[in-house]
């Protein structure tokens, strides 16, 4: 069976996450917050599917930590039974008690955090693990805030840690993300049962973090990540192509520090001529090698400026995506429209 598994965006989401990859292997993660990012996430999940589905292959969609409105139960539950996929949804928020009583897929128990409700689901099923239990019971104080409970602050280092990992870019590299997120997990597990764990993670933190990002040469953890993300970009750079005016760039979606990472970019792919990076806020940060003026290109896409090499802009019918083909698609759009603008004036 292939497990198709959509969880929650903070620590009880990744731990959900943690436990069905230390029970299965043939899994494809997926992360969202609320509202329509689950719809996206859903749609994403159903075209990946339909693209990489085996003849006979048994599908499950997994949901957790994700509380659901009852039209998106019902359109979940409509595309499920149309493709044959089944689906499951675990999870603690009072709010879906609405769609737990409609949906038999849907299970609710707002006495656990949701890691805890899938831990107590598939030990049961596979087997017990101590070290994971002990785990969970820590993510579970702290989620459903058992402030009395004697793994509450180690749970509150934990829970901002997972909260800070901001390092690796969800929407452009997915199974990277992931993977940070289980490191850090593991490493945070090491500490349960220690005196003062809490004291002893929070320490810990940057080293962690540090031990994850280096190679070969020690350097600060901020170009540790820079070099790290260049190199991500270099692995993927043709699904991140795009072209403006015969000019070849790369577009990147939040990716941050813009400045030093696009420059890097751009030194160690002279091919390319640019590099853009559109934020969440509709912000455009465009930078470039000498071989394109790029305060014009952002003029003419979005009557943005700045300098030759470093410009930017709003992207005002932006719209924010966790499908980073969605994203690419609006860019390459705009684009066009402004080059089919340029031909009309011509021709007049």
């Amino acid at each position: 069976m292939k497990i198709y598994h959509l969880s929650h965006t903070d620590l009880d989401g990744y731990a959900c996450q943690y436990i069905v990859n230390f029970y299965f292997k043939n899994v494809n993660f997926y992360n969202s917050n609320y509202g329509k990012e689950i719809n996206d996430n859903f749609n994403n999940i159903i075209k990946d599917i339909q693209e990489n589905m085996g003849e006979n292959e048994k599908i499950l969609l997994l949901i957790t930590d994700l509380n659901l409105t009852l039209s998106q139960c019902k359109e979940f539950d409509e595309v499920c039974k149309e493709k044959d996929i089944k689906i499951l949804l675990l999870d603690h928020h009072q709010s879906g008690l609405e769609c737990m009583q409609k949906y038999s897929w849907y299970f609710l128990d707002n006495s656990r955090c949701a890691a805890k409700i899938v831990y107590d689901f598939f030990s049961k099923i596979c087997f017990n693990d101590e070290k994971m239990k002990d785990f969970i019971n820590i993510v579970n104080a702290v989620d459903i805030w058992l402030n009395k409970d004697k793994d509450f602050e180690l749970g509150k280092v934990c829970l901002g840690l997972i909260a800070n990992a901001k390092e690796i870019n969800r929407v452009m590299f997915k199974k990277e993300h992931i993977s940070y997120m289980f490191y850090l997990l593991d490493r945070a597990k090491t500490f349960i049962q220690k005196e003062r764990s809490h004291i002893l993670l929070d320490n810990a933190l940057h080293f962690i973090k540090k031990d994850y990002f280096i190679k070969d040469n020690d350097d600060t953890l901020a170009n540790l990540i820079s070099k790290f993300i260049v190199e991500k970009l270099q692995d993927h750079k043709e699904e991140f192509t795009i072209f403006y005016e015969n000019h070849k760039g790369l577009l990147t979606s939040n990716i941050g520090n813009t400045s030093i990472i696009g420059n890097e970019f751009l030194i160690n792919n002279p091919d390319y001529d640019f590099f853009l990076d559109v934020s969440s806020k509709k912000t455009l940060s465009i930078r470039a090698n000498g071989s394109l003026d790029v305060s014009l290109m952002a003029k003419k896409l979005v009557g943005g400026g700045g300098h030759k090499n470093a410009s930017g802009g709003l992207f005002a019918s932006f719209k924010d995506s966790t499908n980073y083909n969605y994203i690419k698609a609006q860019f390459i759009d705009l684009i066009k429209s402004k080059e089919i603008k340029k031909e009309e004036n011509a021709q007049k």
